[in-house]
């Protein structure tokens, strides 16, 4: 009787709110906010309506056109839509702190993320995980994680950290974090290895997401036996449509370097709309400041042809309801006070949000947002060995060799075969092919690794591009035309602890210092942005032709994305999943 009388006494709280709730509800007593003459966007039922939203307590108790409220704020002719939910974003990509970011993308309608750490958890391991978690905290923004499953990515690289299953577990009593990351090591699933499979079977009750780019057939159904249900690496309509036959969430992806949209909205039907939603998975700084985020992205739809209505439950309630979300994703009675007001539906220009039902942001400027100035800080994360020149020279074989081409809009790459120059029986660049060195050094555990490759695609005519981040495990990746530019850029990287540069010659044209594990700066979006575009015009002044370069080189030493790959380790070939010579064999 006792433990029953405890327990009631922790329950009366929240029975006093739904009671206070339930009278405002029926009109007696006011509201704390009511939006009035709005017109509705209403996902349940698929139409849009005029009527007036009423807020208690952080929640929407009522829609109709009856209601006071101590604030009330007239919306005539505009539209009313549930905050915009990200279900799929690394934060680290785009070099902001969680805060940071979160105080970018209020403008643009988002109210919610669900992030993978896995970009700071291969540097850092936990603590970078606890880092993020806990920067995220005490704003008006919320921020859910998955748990990182592939720390490392793969056996093919050196990262920072390992967790496995047991590292793992502690993460699933962290209230915002929802499940285990996308599981991008399919060939281990496939093998049916003990260690991975271990971390799905730790998180099977909660939510399991996927990454299995091309994966088709028989391979396909076995990596979903496990219980994974999402995918947001589709390319193609025809790829798309097995992985959505096959009960998965297919999270059509529209960021900075990959780019599916167009590709992959024409399968979106009456039929299958509740099985798609819009990620961004990996956004640059510089694209959110410039086109905006979900926002952008539901502009497209619509003008691509697809039903405003649609294209905003793409944003919302989808994702709300994939991850379990029940309380957002929508205007309705017991959802919390997650608002957008537009200007225009079809022209989808965010006018106003309201994050609990506050006010966060007005007409792109962010009102009354926490300061923090003094986010928490994360350990110094840099322990690189001595590097020279000399570890950049290729010994010349007989026959061809394996060349990386970059694929324009796409982080997958393709491999081909051809003879390479070479001098005093060392393998050469030549720009005249656009033929680049490229190299990735190990800088976590001071082993002294160097991987090194060749590269086509980038167009640079002098110089070296260089940067700490490099998917998924971020040792130092750079290209370059010269041995000793590519060694400098190495060296500046090294004495920053982290960032991008360009350099040429002998000099440092432009540097980006990413003070937190190498990937984020600490800095709000538009000083980071000012000095994103400096380096992006010293590498153009390089001759470089791929429009954000620095996105693209992080991607290429991501040995779970086809075809051809270079790691601390080497160049792998990541169909075979193997590490393999420059030249041919044979």
């Amino acid at each position: 009787m006792k433990n029953a009388e405890q327990s009631l006494s922790a329950l009366r709280p929240d029975i006093s709110r739904m009671a206070k709730r339930i009278q405002a509800a029926r009109g007696q007593i006011e509201a704390d906010l009511v939006l009035k003459g709005g017109k509705v966007v209403h996902l349940f039922s698929g139409n849009i309506q005029e009527i007036d939203i009423a807020v208690y307590d952080n929640i929407i108790i009522g829609l109709g056109n009856t209601y006071k409220a101590k604030n009330e704020v007239k919306i005539r002719d505009k539209w009313v839509i549930p905050g915009l939910i990200d279900a799929h974003i690394h934060i680290e990509s785009s070099m902001l702190i969680p805060s940071a970011l979160a105080a970018a993308l209020l403008v643009h309608g988002t109210t919610a993320i669900v992030s993978d750490p896995h970009e700071i958890a291969n540097v850092m391991g936990l603590e970078g995980v606890r880092f993020m978690l806990e920067n995220s905290r005490h704003i008006p923004f919320d921020t859910f994680f998955m748990a990182p499953s592939c720390v490392p990515a793969t056996h093919l690289e050196t990262a920072g950290a390992e967790l496995n299953a047991a590292d793992l577990a502690p993460l699933k009593n962290e209230p915002f974090v929802l499940g285990l990351a996308e599981m991008m090591n399919f060939p281990a699933i496939l093998a049916g290895d003990p260690g991975v499979l271990e971390k799905i079977a730790r998180f099977r009750e909660s939510n399991l997401d996927g990454h299995c780019p091309m994966l088709s057939g028989r391979d396909l159904q076995a990596y979903l036996t496990t219980g994974i249900s999402s995918d947001h690496e589709a390319s193609t309509p025809e790829e798309a449509l097995e992985k959505v036959r096959s009960g998965m969430m297919l999270m059509i992806r529209e960021g900075t370097s990959a780019k599916n949209l167009e590709s992959l909205l024409p399968v979106v039907n009456e039929q299958n709309v509740h099985r798609f939603c819009l990620v961004s998975d990996d956004l640059h700084a510089e694209d959110i400041q410039e086109r905006g985020h979900l926002d952008f992205v539901i502009r497209k739809c619509i003008s691509l042809g697809l039903d405003p209505l649609t294209a905003v439950r793409l944003a919302t309630l989808n994702p709300a309801s994939h991850f379990g979300l029940k309380n957002r994703g929508a205007i309705a009675p017991g959802y919390l006070a997650d608002m957008v007001v537009l200007d225009d539906l079809e022209h989808f220009q965010v006018n106003s949000v309201y994050k609990n039902g506050q006010l966060v942001a007005r007409e792109g400027k962010l009102i009354d947002f926490p300061s923090r100035e003094k986010p928490a800080s994360a350990k110094r994360s840099f322990r690189m060995a001595p590097f020279s020149k000399d570890s950049l020279k290729i010994r010349h074989r007989n026959g061809k060799a394996r060349i990386i081409e970059w694929v324009p809009g796409q982080i997958i790459t393709r491999m081909c075969l051809e003879r390479v120059p070479s001098a005093d029986g060392w393998v050469e660049g030549d720009t005249e092919s656009d033929l680049l060195k490229l190299c990735v050094v190990e800088r976590h555990r001071d082993t002294g690794t160097v991987g090194v490759g060749l590269i086509r695609g980038f167009g640079l005519k002098r110089g070296a591009l260089i940067s700490s981040v490099a998917h998924d495990s971020h040792n130092i990746i750079a290209v370059g035309v010269t041995d000793e530019e590519i060694a400098l850029g190495v060296k500046t990287l090294g004495e920053m602890g982290g960032g991008l540069a360009a350099v040429r010659g002998d000099e440092v044209l432009a540097r980006v210092p990413l003070e937190v594990a190498g990937l984020m700066s600490k800095k709000p979006i538009h000083e980071l942005v000012k000095e994103l575009k400096s380096v992006k015009e010293a590498a153009r002044e390089l001759g470089c032709r791929i429009p954000d370069p620095f996105m693209a080189l992080s991607f290429l030493a991501l040995p779970v994305i086809p075809e051809l790959k270079v790691t601390d380790k080497g160049l792998v070939d990541v169909n075979k999943f193997e590490i393999v010579p420059l030249f041919e064999q044979g």
